[in-house]
């Protein structure tokens, strides 16, 4: 089965499925079976690991796969652009900031640039910065975003957008999409293609442990919650504007909500989460899934899960 869109066009792949890069998740074990199935996988850049983004790109094939940042964390370690850009990678992901200062740099290595937005304001933003593609993030997806709207309304009015000031620019949705529904629901919406987190997640392939992915796979769309306890407890310098989807826990449901209170007692919660995260201990440790985990029953690998989700998605939109 194939859904050629102008996604698959431009960036010169089978599928219109991209990888989230997911801090650390998105390897390069991941990354590459994404696109070795025809969709196009992220490293997941994360909060800027200089050694561990060079290993990674040391494990593929460069110019198969991309790479993601956030963009205020890049800030600190702007060099780490540099190092993925001389990889020539197929794309350059970024996410949570302002993306101005690396915009001629991405434009003059002649790689596509990608722009996660969350509302329509920073979609506009973005494509006045003249972006390749954009990438529209509902609240229902894992990690961080604004959590102020949802994939299914957002979508449409991103690909509005785009298609009455700057045509020529791909949209991508992400947020809620775990098979092939979600795929043909994006392309009706007006999306070029997806950006999946959480199916991708629960993976073979994936930087997850076993215990992680069985507490994932017991979990459903209501034991998710947006929140910045992990933020706090990892002394993660997000903007405040900014709160992480994860999976409710005994952690998450002592400190949620309870934040100041969290703040003044952070030497002993880091203590107890650092034990957690050592001994896989889920009912304190963090676990960053969106709302779509409800609707993932088993751990498969990447090929499959792109395969199973194109098929699914065809036979929807040629019903």
């Amino acid at each position: 089965m194939l859904l050629q869109t102008r996604l698959t066009e431009v960036l010169d792949i089978k599928h219109p499925v991209v990888l989230a890069p997911m801090d650390y998740v998105s390897d390069a074990s991941l990354a590459a079976a994404v696109s070795g199935a025809g969709g196009l996988g992220l490293i997941g850049g994360g909060y800027g690991d200089r050694q561990w983004l060079i290993d990674q790109f040391d494990r593929v094939e460069p110019e198969t796969v991309g790479c993601g940042f956030i963009t205020w964390a890049l800030g600190k370690e702007p060099e780490l652009l540099d190092i993925a850009l001389e990889r020539k990678p197929k794309a350059i992901f970024l996410s949570f900031g302002d993306a101005s200062p690396y915009v001629a740099k991405v434009r003059d290595a002649g790689v596509p640039l990608i722009c996660q937005v969350h509302n329509v304001e920073q979609a506009r933003k973005a494509l006045e910065l003249g972006v390749d593609a954009l990438s529209a993030q509902g609240a229902e997806a894992g990690g961080h975003g604004l959590g102020t709207r949802s994939t299914f309304t957002l979508v449409p009015e991103v690909a509005d957008l785009i298609s009455a000031t700057a045509p020529e620019t791909l949209l991508l949705a992400a947020g809620g999409v775990g098979d092939g529904r979600g795929l043909a629901a994006a392309l009706a919406l007006g999306a070029d293609g997806v950006l999946v987190g959480t199916r991708f997640y629960a993976t073979h392939e994936a930087a997850i442990s076993r215990k992680a992915h069985a507490t994932a796979l017991r979990a459903s769309g209501d034991d998710t919650v947006r929140s910045s306890v992990y933020d706090l407890v990892r002394e993660k310098a997000w903007p405040k504007e900014y709160s992480g989807r994860v999976l409710r826990n005994d952690f998450v449901s002592r400190w949620h909500g309870q934040e100041p209170a969290l703040s003044q007692t952070l030497g002993g919660a880091q203590e107890t989460f650092k034990a957690a995260v050592d001994n896989q201990d889920y009912t304190i440790a963090n676990l960053i899934v969106g709302e779509v985990v409800g609707q993932i029953n088993e751990i498969l690998p990447a090929a499959e899960v792109v395969e199973q989700m194109v098929k699914e998605a065809g036979q929807r939109l040629m019903a």
